[in-house]
């Protein structure tokens, strides 16, 4: 008997594992412009790759900026951008979504520019404008710069994300956090360094200081990590568990004085009903979205990262609140790039002609979206939020304004 002829495989260089082996550490995070395109040509594309969606997003959420009214959720600022200095410090534990700096920031540009309701939402629009520009950058930089005027526009579509821009809230702070901390995690496993990791402790510290829910995304970024790049698990750990510190001792010194994390309510299958719709304007959106993201889940160095970002952070909220009332749809607004990112990439697998019938398809569900949910002069009314306000407002000029009572507390 005679040996089979034996088959020399040759062996594959990193460039060429790093699309059939999902699960090489050595995988090098990095999408490329399209093929053939001069120097100039590239620095061109990766320009507009956050060029066109901060330029989007600025329109869109300056359409938004000057309605008139407050909606309920907006009154925290208003009230924080007319208090007295001295003040200042009890709306970290009495107000709405109150365990962030947010409202003593809004109170110091109240100082700079005014308290007119569009100077109010002005620093939302900016973080917005920002946060796209950012998305557009990053998934240029993982994916391809097509990919990223497709991650930066999708999100610039979004309802919920175009009238974040033109409210006085936390939440565009939030997601901006959210993209700078995911964003230094991609640099710094693509080149592992010291100040790399610092640069990712920073982030994290702003994330957390933001809104102490949005530390559900380290849950996302270790599950990254020890899935893709267990070589750096310790510094990860060391850098986020630093940065986490100061959001988790707000955490607890305002619960501990009797604050909250947000509306207090528990998921029943109502609220988790109409999450989608919270969550992206309109509930079709989620569908189109989920959709194209289904061709990006393959678990693919960074497809994995943003499906991590997508997934993780909405179901351990929705575990949290099994246990103790924390569920809060607005709040997981910091998940939107995550999910715009992962459709662009699909649809940057085809032909440009069959991309932009598909935004444009977006762009039409979206537009029958209200404006903004404000209700006018006069009073404001809570629009799909547990908060009620009663007579009072505006409060006479020269005085505070007396904290608007909650139904939930």
């Amino acid at each position: 008997m005679k040996d089979a002829d034996t088959m020399v495989l040759p062996r594959l260089g990193p460039g060429e594992t790093g699309v059939e082996d999902p699960w090489d550490e050595d995988i090098a995070p990095r999408g490329g412009p399209a093929p053939g395109l001069s120097g100039s040509g590239r620095r061109r594309w990766r320009v507009a790759a956050w060029l066109v969606p901060a330029l989007l997003m600025g329109v869109l959420g300056a359409l938004r900026l000057g309605g008139t009214g407050r909606r309920a959720d907006e009154l925290p600022a208003w009230r924080a951008a007319r208090a007295p200095w001295p003040d200042d410090w009890t709306v970290l534990y009495r107000d709405v979504d109150a365990v962030t700096p947010y409202h003593l920031l809004i109170r110091a540009w109240a100082g700079l520019v005014g308290t007119s309701e569009p100077a109010l939402r002005v620093p939302s629009l900016l973080a917005m404008i920002a946060a796209a520009a950012l998305v557009g950058a990053v998934a240029a930089r993982v994916f391809t710069p097509g990919a990223g005027i497709l991650a930066g526009t999708l999100l610039a579509l979004l309802p919920t994300a175009s009238r974040a821009a033109g409210e006085a809230q936390p939440y565009p702070l939030v997601l901006l956090a959210a993209v700078l901390a995911t964003g230094a995690l991609l640099a710094a496993l693509d080149r592992p360094g010291r100040w790399r990791f610092v640069g990712y402790g920073g982030a994290v510290l702003v994330l957390g200081l933001s809104h102490p829910v949005a530390l559900l995304l380290l849950a996302a970024h270790g599950w990254t990590v020890l899935a893709l790049r267990r070589r750096v698990a310790g510094r990860w750990l060391a850098a986020a568990a630093l940065g986490a510190l100061p959001g988790a001792g707000l955490l607890w010194l305002a619960v501990r004085a009797g604050g909250r994390i947000g509306p207090l309510a528990r998921p029943g299958l109502d609220a988790l009903a109409a999450a989608p719709g919270v969550l992206f304007g309109v509930a079709a959106l989620g569908a189109v979205l989920l959709g194209l993201a289904l061709f990006s889940l393959p678990l693919r160095y960074p497809g994995a990262v943003f499906t991590a970002w997508a997934v993780v952070p909405p179901l351990l909220l929705l575990l949290v609140a099994q246990a103790t009332p924390a569920w809060s749809a607005p709040v997981l607004l910091f998940t939107l790039p995550a999910w715009a990112t992962l459709a662009a990439a699909a649809l940057s697998r085809v032909r440009a002609r069959w991309s932009v019938p598909v935004l444009a398809v977006i762009a039409l569900i979206g537009a029958p979206a209200p404006l903004d949910g404000r209700t006018g002069d006069g009073p404001a009314r809570a629009v799909g939020h547990p908060a009620e306000v009663t007579a009072g407002w505006p409060p006479e000029a020269g005085r505070p304004a007396p904290y608007p009572p909650t139904t939930a507390r």
